[in-house]
């Protein structure tokens, strides 16, 4: 099973890098966007069928935290699971987008290990249920494809 991913960070860089690691993870990729803020992240969203979301908290526009939100409020879309991937660090933060709905956190800096590790954990909890469907007991995601 491919998966389409939409990566939300205002760096150019900071996708590249992001891309990258989800590349060298081992996930099947289907498509791959990217969005420099959560306003054109929702309209990527309204054009096309995505997986999961990996998003900055802190982008000009609109942030991380009001576009997990309005995903949240939108009935087609709140299923879909947005991790971020954030220099902010407080606690206080972390607790809120979890409390919102968030699917994961990654703290930046980050190790590639780590990306992969919550974007398996991710992707075969929010998935397991759509794979009993299909009559597939096959995690979406094996534990041991990796290129780190």
């Amino acid at each position: 099973m491919a998966f389409n991913i939409l990566v939300v960070d205002d760096s150019d860089t900071m996708r590249a890098v992001i891309k990258k690691t989800v590349l060298m993870s081992g996930v099947q990729i289907g498509e791959f966007c990217e969005a420099c803020n959560g306003k054109a992240a929702l309209e990527i969203l309204e054009e096309m069928w995505i997986d999961v979301v990996l998003s900055d908290i802190n982008m000009p526009v609109m942030g991380g935290v009001d576009f997990l939100r309005e995903v949240k409020k939108d009935a087609v879309l709140k299923n879909i699971p947005v991790i971020f991937i954030s220099t902010e660090s407080s606690q206080a933060r972390m607790d809120e987008v979890v409390s919102l709905g968030a699917a994961g956190y990654v703290k930046k800096p980050f190790m590639p290990a780590k990306i992969r590790e919550v974007l398996v954990d991710v992707l075969n909890k929010a998935y397991a249920t759509r794979m009993a469907e299909e009559g597939s007991g096959a995690a979406p995601v094996a534990e041991e494809q990796s290129d780190f």
